[in-house]
């Protein structure tokens, strides 16, 4: 069994800030799980365009409110508490947040390391192993 305290990963290496967003890094490669679980808070008033090659996201709106954007297709979805998207063909999206931001909990698959860093387009490297 796992057990993890949000409190407990504040301030630590598994805890990221970005100019755009906070990703507080719960579960990782490291647990053995096969999936990864993130608590994500996204910036008031940010946009981020983001495309993840290697790896599937699910994120499930907790808070706040945006919208995602398929860049692709051009569709634009709302978010707002109890909203899912996941990005099950990699696509290119753009996320905007509203003026009370968003709150996430994000699962990747594979799981990531917790050491990746957006590359220029907005996607994460192909996992080691």
């Amino acid at each position: 069994m796992i057990v993890k305290q949000l409190d407990d990963i504040l301030g630590t290496n598994d805890h990221v800030v970005g100019e755009a967003f906070e990703s507080r890094r719960i579960l990782l490669a490291a647990d053995g799980l096969g999936y990864s679980l993130h608590d994500t808070v996204v910036a008031p008033g940010s946009v981020q365009v983001l495309e993840y090659k290697n790896h599937v996201e699910s994120n499930y709106c907790i808070a706040g409110g945006g919208t995602v954007e398929n860049v692709a297709t051009g569709e634009v979805f709302p978010l707002r508490p109890g909203s899912l998207y996941t990005l099950d063909g990699h696509e290119r999206h753009i996320i905007r947040a509203g003026d009370d931001g968003l709150r996430f909990i994000c699962i990747f698959t594979p799981a990531l390391t917790g050491q990746e860093v957006h590359d220029e387009d907005g996607s994460y490297g192909l996992p080691e192993g």
